[in-house]
């Protein structure tokens, strides 16, 4: 199963059934637990709620992402209609994005006229996680991370329950969702300037629902729950972004911890949830990785081009032994391209590659991204990939690393 390529999700279904999606999980707290352990709660998925393998391929973190909100949407409409019947979820879902969005323009320009609903899902998800991780877009949650893409799953539930005033319920679930994590990012002693910046960019943009002063940190959190009414899965889900929110030093200092408390007292729930929170926290950075992030603030060229490069490498690996292929028939490309190891080509050379690169990509339809308009400017991360797949005697000047 390639979930970047068209119709997986049918694939995914008929693979597993709804007893592993679906039934296997006792109640939503399983499967709630599951996702944590998985990664999706703290926006770093690096496997799937299931037991099995549910691909051959090597799938990026954006990929298993996907895999993972479609996975908990779909659950989420098992537990609140107690149906199993996967056409109607996938309508379901994807009528609650349109809702959602209706009047505005953005979220769906990338989707075109598909031959069945899943496809049409297909794009909604892909588009959904290529626009801004907030479920309602706004200058305070352009820097958040896959982390918030939950809230889609307990607006989803929501709506299911009472399909009215779905913006204003959303808005205010994303509120409490948001508020909360930069409280606890304001309790931190030790605050590095990215922390600084990220209050002072949310205080700039919501002035009049942030609180950073201690004496009105009680009140504000208690009127702040006291907006709307929480369920115990809702309640979890915050207490866990505003642990990520004090984790990147992977540290917890006394006024964290004192923070932490207090919100899980406001929250109505034992102390016991939190640190069990805490551990689950530790677990997985442990086991699986030390970035975790709870906001993202970097330069958006710096986005573009680490996205960009991530996208070509997962292109040439998926499609090594054709392109391999293709340079074995195209003898004057493998030499220009195992002489720009050694030497700068001539503007006349480069443009040799450049053209037979596109010609390349014509032959693979993967590869079509450099074909669309402005498409080579991605070039020169093409080439700059394509020497690893070529033998080391290509390449006189690599230097191996020394192992440590």
């Amino acid at each position: 199963m390639n979930p970047s390529a068209a119709n997986w999700i049918l694939k995914y279904l008929s693979r597993f059934g709804d007893e592993q999606l679906l039934t296997s999980f006792s109640d939503n707290d399983a499967f709630y637990l599951k996702l944590k352990q998985c990664g999706f709660i703290y926006g770093v998925s690096v496997e799937t709620p299931l037991k099995v393998p549910i691909s051959t391929l090597t799938l990026t973190q954006e990929e298993l992402t996907k895999i993972n909100l479609f996975h908990s949407l779909l659950y989420a409409h098992y537990d609140v209609c107690s149906s199993t019947d996967f056409n109607v979820a996938i309508h379901e879902i994807i009528s609650f994005y349109r809702q959602l969005e209706k009047g505005k323009k953005g979220f769906f320009k990338l989707l075109q006229r598909t031959s069945s609903k899943s496809e049409e899902l297909e794009q909604l998800l892909s588009a959904r996680l290529q626009e801004s991780n907030a479920i309602i877009k706004s200058n305070k949650t352009s820097i958040l991370t896959f982390a918030f893409l939950y809230i889609d799953v307990l607006a989803f539930s929501r709506w299911l329950q009472n399909p009215k005033d779905l913006k204003l319920n959303a808005q205010q679930l994303e509120n409490v969702v948001v508020q909360s994590c930069f409280h606890a990012l304001s309790a931190k002693k030790k605050k590095n300037k990215y922390d600084r910046l990220l209050i002072e960019l949310f205080e700039s943009s919501a002035e009049d629902l942030f609180i950073s002063e201690e004496k009105n940190k009680i009140n504000g959190l208690h009127e702040l729950f006291s907006s709307i009414d929480l369920t115990t899965t809702d309640k979890k889900y915050v207490i866990d972004l505003c642990c990520i929110a004090v984790w990147d030093d992977h540290a917890m200092d006394e006024s964290e911890y004192s923070f932490l408390t207090l919100l899980t007292r406001e929250l109505a729930l034992p102390i016991a949830e939190l640190e069990q929170s805490i551990a689950d926290l530790k677990e997985f950075s442990s086991k699986y990785t030390k970035q975790i992030k709870l906001f993202e603030y970097s330069n958006p060229v710096k986005i573009f081009y680490k996205q960009s490069a991530a996208t070509v490498k997962l292109l040439i690996i998926r499609n090594k032994k054709r392109l391999l292929q293709e340079l074995d028939e195209s003898g004057e490309l493998l030499v220009l391209l195992s002489q720009s190891t050694i030497r700068e080509l001539s503007s006349e050379e480069k443009k040799k590659i450049r053209d037979q690169l596109l010609d390349i990509c014509k032959t693979i339809p993967s590869l079509t991204i450099f074909l669309l308009p402005g498409g080579t400017v991605l070039l020169p991360l093409l080439i700059k990939f394509i020497p690893k797949l070529l033998p080391s005697a290509f390449n006189e000047n690599r230097i191996e690393k020394r192992k440590e």
